[in-house]
């Protein structure tokens, strides 16, 4: 291991204070966050909200850029092994860091706050987009070219996202190698949690190659049965006529994919697409536009439960299907805050969960290669895509600032519309 992962183990005290007796106690490398009130830090998680484009790469980039590097709320290192523990946990790890730094700052009143703003205006936004999309631009062909044309650009922003959170996460060869390894898993068709926790074993067994290869061997054994076993999932027809859902049964939909997004917010898609598509309440075209849409739109992936909510069941079938959806996020950092605190200063765990955080980089970057396969494969003109997506790289390295990303956005729709066939 070189030197800069042994001195971030290090200078972790071995009896760092628990947030329980000193709720604004941090580790000896941190300040802790700045003397904040209620609504200004209401309007802090707000304002991340408004800017949250490009998925959950995109937001915790933007979260370390801001909480890390610019106000120091908590240490680099710190911050990656949180991120480590959120991708553990259910729900969207960007609203998850979200509530969990709110409560670093003014405790579970701030958490609920910090939470609440960052979610809120995708949220508004996307009943929005359903409302339109239903009454006004379903089946209209102008949206189309503009709506893929954005998609290209997030794309891009995303790879920007990678490169930021990889150049801080691989610190040595052996994480680079777990991070390919688990990319490799991925396209293969691996279910995400195998990657994850051979990648913390084999990090945390370095040096003892007998116990790396039984985790190995393990590992690949695990994944072929797996995958042998699956089944693929036939596309559900909408049942014509079919009765609208209870508001109940739309909230336990949600519910069930935010407890079972392990991984991140794309693993919830199968969940909530069977609970809705599944049961002839919308069909599959609706369905995947809603997970488009979320995808342009400032907000965690999973807001595309909410689209599916407002198809199926109108505005209370959408708040429905998105209480459910969030309340695992909110719950498990609100109620677990102190247990999470001591999971993360434990010195013990900090090489398991670097090569956790290693594994979901490569987990990451296969799910941005698999994006962009599938844009590659709805393109009329390859070279238009191709050139949409360069244009929105070259702006997603070069263009800095408050409204970069929103800019990117115009950007790629505009692109879209101009180089439309």
């Amino acid at each position: 291991m070189r030197a800069p992962v042994q001195a971030m183990i290090v200078q972790v005290p071995l009896h760092a204070p628990r947030l329980r007796q000193e709720p604004m106690t941090m580790t000896t490398l941190d300040d802790g966050p700045p003397p904040i009130r209620l609504f200004p830090l209401f309007l802090k998680f707000l304002r991340f909200g408004c800017l949250a484009f490009g998925g959950p790469v995109a937001q915790i980039a933007m979260l370390r850029q801001t909480l890390v590097e610019e106000e120091r709320w908590l240490s680099g290192p710190r911050f990656n092994r949180l991120l480590a523990v959120m991708q553990i946990l259910p729900g969207p790890e960007a609203h998850e860091l979200c509530v969990h730094m709110g409560m670093m700052a003014r405790g579970r009143i701030g958490g609920l706050l910090a939470g609440l703003g960052f979610m809120l205006p995708g949220l508004l936004l996307m009943l929005v987009a359903a409302w339109l999309y239903r009454d006004w631009i379903a089946g209209a062909g102008w949206a189309l070219p503009v709506l893929f044309g954005i998609q290209l650009v997030v794309l891009a922003i995303i790879a920007r996202a990678v490169q930021r959170i990889g150049g801080h996460v691989l610190e040595d060869r052996l994480l680079w190698a777990l991070a390919i390894g688990a990319f490799a898993a991925t396209l293969l068709g691996t279910p995400f949690w195998i990657p994850l926790l051979a990648a913390g074993l084999i990090h945390a067994f370095r040096g003892r190659p007998i116990l790396i290869g039984a985790v190995l061997v393990g590992a690949v054994m695990l994944a072929l049965l797996l995958h042998k076993g699956s089944v693929a999932v036939a596309p559900v027809p909408t049942v014509a006529g079919a009765a609208r859902p209870d508001m109940l049964l739309l909230f336990i939909a949600g519910l069930k994919g935010g407890l079972l997004t392990f991984g991140g917010a794309y693993t919830a898609i199968p969940y909530v697409r069977g609970d809705t598509v599944g049961r002839g309440w919308l069909s599959d075209g609706l369905f995947l536009d809603g997970v488009a849409l979320a995808g342009i739109l400032p907000a965690p992936l999973v807001i595309f439960a909410t689209f599916a909510g407002y198809m199926a069941g109108g505005l209370g079938g959408a708040l429905a299907i998105t209480a459910g959806m969030f309340l695992p996020a909110f719950a498990f950092s609100l109620i677990f805050y102190e247990r999470l605190e001591a999971l993360v200063e434990n010195p013990a765990l900090h090489h398991l969960l670097a090569g956790v955080a290693a594994a979901v980089v490569g987990v990451i970057a296969a799910t941005l290669v698999q994006l962009g396969w599938a844009a590659a494969m709805r393109a009329d003109r390859l070279w238009a895509a191709g050139l949409i997506l360069l244009l929105g790289a070259l702006c997603a390295w070069r263009i800095k600032g408050r409204w970069s990303m929103p800019a990117i956005i115009a950007l790629g729709g505009g692109a879209g519309w101009l180089l439309q066939p």
